[in-house]
């Protein structure tokens, strides 16, 4: 029976941690050179709405590197561009390719696609939930020895898809989590009680809060994004006015604790959302991060695709 992958809650624990194995293995592959095939003979359509950087990169590279090979589909290149519908469109590709990634706007697109596709759908990026982004993100703070459960997060910024899926993931591994955001930002209200619910049966906390300052205390990883998403160009001098006092720089990690760890999803506008010295600095795992893109998509393909 295929599995699809649209939000970070679609996997139980166990699954994420199963993924973790999967992908320490996988790295461990990479890194001693070793030739490891399982999709040979698998293709991937990749749909993109958005334009990509990690997300692309790191799905063809990491088709290739398991034997098979990648296709991309702009949407400005198929006939959904020209009025297809999103089912017609999901049946077709489903005779094929072996899985398709989207990387689109609304979440109810990449849920159509799922729902009307017969093999795996992978969501790249909705502007709903991120999770291949933020399941690389447990990842990485898992490979720098830290235990998820005893962890403060903070994520200050606005509360758009990669909160979500941030929110989703403290709550299936006890993370205390604070979302720290403008007013008139904070993330989508269904979700956070979703996520409440469930992390209250795991004695955890996760809140929002408007005062990054504060909520920065006792931080072990304080996380951000760009203020300004693909499809919001408009409201970009709104937004900055709105998120004065939220961005990551010296004065406001000082309130963190000791070593605190910096992450970044990326792309970032440097001197916006995080300054030079954050980023550059000896705190940041966010080029670990990056890189654990490729591994963590190489364990979803192998697991989806196999």
């Amino acid at each position: 029976m295929k599995r699809d992958l649209l939000r970070v809650a679609d996997l139980s624990r166990k699954e994420m941690e199963e993924l973790f194995d999967l992908c320490r293995q996988l790295k461990a592959r990479q890194e001693r050179g070793e030739r490891y095939t399982p999709l040979l003979g698998k293709t991937l359509g990749l749909i993109f709405e958005k334009s990509s950087t990690r997300t692309r990169v790191s799905f063809e590279v990491g088709m290739y590197q398991l034997g098979g090979q990648s296709l991309f589909l702009s949407s400005k290149d198929l006939q959904i561009g020209r009025g297809e519908s999103i089912a017609d469109t999901a049946r077709v590709l489903s005779r094929y390719v072996d899985g398709l990634v989207i990387r689109t706007f609304g979440h109810e697109i990449v849920e159509e696609m799922a729902r009307h596709a017969s093999i795996p759908v992978i969501n790249g990026l909705s502007d709903s939930h991120h999770p291949c982004q933020v399941l690389a993100d447990l990842f990485t703070l898992l490979e720098k020895g830290k235990s998820l459960d005893v962890l403060k997060v903070v994520y200050v910024g606005d509360g758009n898809n990669m909160a979500h899926s941030w929110m989703e993931g403290a709550a299936r591994f006890g993370i205390h989590l604070v979302v720290a955001c403008p007013e008139g930002y904070e993330p989508d209200p269904k979700i956070y009680q979703q996520v409440r619910q469930e992390a209250s049966r795991l004695d955890s906390k996760i809140e929002i809060g408007h005062d990054p300052q504060e909520a920065v205390k006792g931080a072990d990883v304080v996380y951000t994004d760009v203020w300004t998403s693909m499809g919001q160009e408009q409201e970009r001098e709104e937004r900055l006015r709105a998120f004065q006092g939220f961005q990551l720089n010296r004065s406001l990690l000082s309130h963190a604790k000791p070593g605190v760890l910096i992450m970044h999803c990326l792309p970032a506008h440097r001197g916006e959302e995080i300054t030079d010295e954050v980023i550059d600095g000896p705190g940041s795992i966010v080029w670990d991060q990056a890189e654990n893109r490729l591994h963590l998509q190489k364990a979803i393909l192998v697991k989806f695709l196999t």
